[in-house]
């Protein structure tokens, strides 16, 4: 039977003052818990429920077994963080992602709540075997937007599903899923899913040996490509042969003692209130949560439709100022060539044109402004040369002076003659 070795390393983050995020590493079970509400308490929520879940890991008859034990246990995690938070009210609003694999033999058991992933990396290609559950993913599975227009959405970070106080029965993800040696198996927080390319997590996954080192090298990618979010990796290598597990281990906030100040005394509240009250941070957090409801939902997919429409409204009226500038400037300089005049040729005879001598493109800029009964080929050559390539005028009196002069000239030479 091939056999596993196995990595979980965490970081802060650029700009996060403290991490949020908590992994797993064991014998069996990997693990990643991605906390939200701020510091309403997402590193409590999700220490609280890594260490609950780390309780199944341990052997199991079939992938069956495994599956239910593991579902149970989130959900058993998801009641202590409403206990937790009935007993500490500054806790309200908590809650974290789940995304565990749980290994039995050859078959990976998932489970799985909110948006961090569960990868299987086989034969140089990365696939995504967990779904977000996330507003723009339901926005994508719908077909309302493309993976692009999620990736760039405003509301991409908005969660439809975690553990927490405010569902008593959350729907898990739960799949059992096959595997072999060679396989590689990441789980990770969306510290590094939401920054670092699937073509760049598949780079590493097949060029950096050691579960260890190509954990540490992920999370220096996500560094790399700025993620401000904190940064859980968890990697399961199946090898044939004998493995080097890693001793059982947590990362992240569930390395380290919880430390939170509970109430002196307890809020008068029923249980099932608690589990009603939407998560909000009490500051702002780029990932945050809201109630998976269709309701919900729809009232969110009407104010994305309105925020749409706004744009459009905005660059159409956009777009009208600038064609409206445009013709404006267009009008001011066509007034401004109509005020000019100049002597030419027209059919052989001089006229007057008002305008400049300029064309744009099919558009001529002047037009003739007075005819004249002067031929051509009564004037003097200097005159007539001076005609054909036009003779301007300061305004249409000096355009009048002009052509008397020609006049003269035209009845001198046809005297002379």
């Amino acid at each position: 039977m091939a056999t596993p070795s196995s990595a979980a390393v965490s970081h802060v983050g650029k700009i996060r003052a403290n991490n949020q995020d908590s992994g797993y590493v064991g014998s069996h079970l990997v693990l990643v818990a991605d906390g939200v509400g701020g510091h309403a308490g997402g590193d409590v929520a999700s220490a609280i429920s890594a260490k609950r879940i780390a309780e199944t890991d341990q052997a199991y008859p079939t992938p069956g077994d495994a599956e239910f034990a593991l579902q149970s246990s989130l959900i058993a995690a998801n009641q202590l963080l409403a206990e937790t938070v009935f007993e500490h009210s500054e806790l309200t609003g908590m809650g974290t992602t789940v995304s565990a694999i749980l290994r039995v033999g050859d078959r990976i058991v998932m489970a799985h709540i909110g948006d961090s992933r569960v990868y299987r990396h086989r034969d140089g290609r990365l696939e995504q075997l967990s779904a977000d559950h996330t507003f723009v993913q339901r926005l994508v599975d719908s077909g309302r937007i493309t993976p692009e227009e999620a990736a760039v959405h405003p509301r991409r970070s908005v969660l439809m599903r975690v553990l927490g106080d405010v569902d008593a029965h959350p729907e898990i993800d739960t799949a059992i899923l096959d595997t072999r040696p060679g396989d590689r198996w990441l789980v990770c927080s969306d510290g590094l899913s939401s920054y670092v390319p699937e073509e760049r997590l598949a780079a590493v996954l097949s060029s950096v040996p050691g579960a260890e080192p190509a954990a540490y090298r992920l999370v220096k990618e996500a560094l790399d490509h700025g993620a401000p979010d904190n940064v859980t990796v968890a990697l399961l290598d199946i090898e044939d042969g004998p493995g080097t597990p890693h001793p059982p281990r947590f990362v992240g906030s569930a390395a380290v003692p919880l430390s939170f100040e509970g109430e002196s005394g307890r809020r008068p509240l029923r249980l099932p209130t608690l589990l009603l009250h939407p998560l909000k941070a009490t500051t702002p957090d780029p990932s945050h949560f809201e109630p998976d409801g269709d309701d919900y939902l729809d009232e969110l997919i009407e104010e994305d439709r309105r925020r749409a429409r706004n744009r459009r409204i905005v660059w159409l009226v956009m777009v009208g100022v600038a064609i409206l500038a445009i013709v404006g400037a267009v009008i001011v300089a066509y007034q401004w060539t109509q005020s000019h005049y100049f002597v030419g040729a027209q059919s052989g005879k001089v006229a007057i044109f008002q305008g400049v001598q300029q064309d744009v493109g099919p558009i001529s800029l002047s037009t003739v402004k007075q005819s004249t009964e002067i031929r051509l080929s009564a004037l003097p050559a200097t005159e007539r040369d001076a005609v054909r390539k036009t003779i301007n005028a300061t305004d249409f009196s000096d355009a009048l002076d002009i052509v008397d002069r020609l006049s003269r000239a035209a009845e001198a030479r046809s005297g002379s003659g």
